[in-house]
């Protein structure tokens, strides 16, 4: 068999697997899209209807909200975690990627239990201040959901990144006079820069798609997965439920399109 013959046998099962399980079921919903009564049409429905519209600007919103605190809270997090030996510290990286075990629907229990009309934090403040603050099926609750579901997701590629970065450039920042906070600023977060684009990339896209948190915890409120699901089980509207995936995929595409753009490979790799 020459070289050519079998890289292309190499690349069969890949090219069977990319066509049945991507490219087929993509151009079906792609079609789907423009079957309902509005046609092609039915795709500008995210923009152009208020209801779809708002839904949108909610799960961006609540998608770039959570990236931004999962980003700050992994990065203090990961630093301390690499650069510091103590005991427990197996124990205590190990519990912040837990969750990364648990389905969203469960992330979605955990927060109920928490701040749910029985969770921890309403009985707590119905001892102190006689009233149950209950927070669950907010977008408070899902927003805390989102950020307990990303921060394990962000922190192990912090952690990473933290562990290749030149301790002698900070140690010569420091023999220049330097102080703690200029170090960290002028040299670390300038260095850990591909990772915050490439983590955060990821983060905002996997909020953006989270489905299980949102049905069991967003009750109150509008994200797109909720909004694609009850208008493909409840309403029946599959036009329209396809034509709005397709403009969620497009959106969080476009994101970790930017995000390889400024990070070059690191995001490629990642997404």
């Amino acid at each position: 068999m020459s070289q050519k013959s079998f890289v292309w046998f190499c690349l069969l099962p890949l090219a069977v697997v990319t066509t049945a399980f991507f490219l087929l079921p993509m151009a079906r919903l792609v079609v789907a899209g423009a079957e309902g009564p509005h046609g092609l049409a039915g795709y500008l429905a995210i923009l152009t209807e208020s209801r779809y519209r708002a839904t949108l600007i909610n799960t961006v919103l609540l998608a770039a909200a959570t990236t931004v605190v999962t980003l700050i809270v992994a990065t203090i997090a990961g630093m301390f975690l690499q650069r510091h030996r103590f005991p427990g510290r197996a124990v205590l990286i190990a519990m912040l990627t837990f969750p990364l075990a648990f389905p969203g629907v469960v992330v979605g229990f955990m927060i109920i239990l928490l701040a749910g009309r029985q969770g921890l934090i309403g009985d707590l403040s119905n001892r102190i201040f006689g009233e149950k603050f209950v927070f669950a099926y907010s977008i408070y609750g899902l927003f805390l959901g989102y950020l307990y579901f990303s921060i394990p997701r962000v922190i192990l590629t912090i952690m990473a990144a933290v562990q290749k970065l030149d301790v002698g450039l900070e140690e010569a920042a420091r023999s220049l006079g330097a102080s703690p906070w200029a170090v960290q600023r002028d040299v670390v977060l300038p260095a850990l820069a591909p990772a915050f684009v490439a983590s955060g990339a990821i983060a905002f896209a996997t909020a953006m798609g989270a489905f299980g948190t949102a049905f069991t915890l967003a009750t109150n409120i509008d994200v797109l997965p909720m909004l694609i699901y009850t208008e493909f089980t409840l309403a029946a509207n599959f036009a329209t439920s396809a034509a709005l995936s397709v403009g969620l995929g497009l959106i969080t595409w476009l994101i970790l399109a930017l995000a390889r753009t400024f990070s070059g490979s690191a995001v490629a790799a990642a997404g």
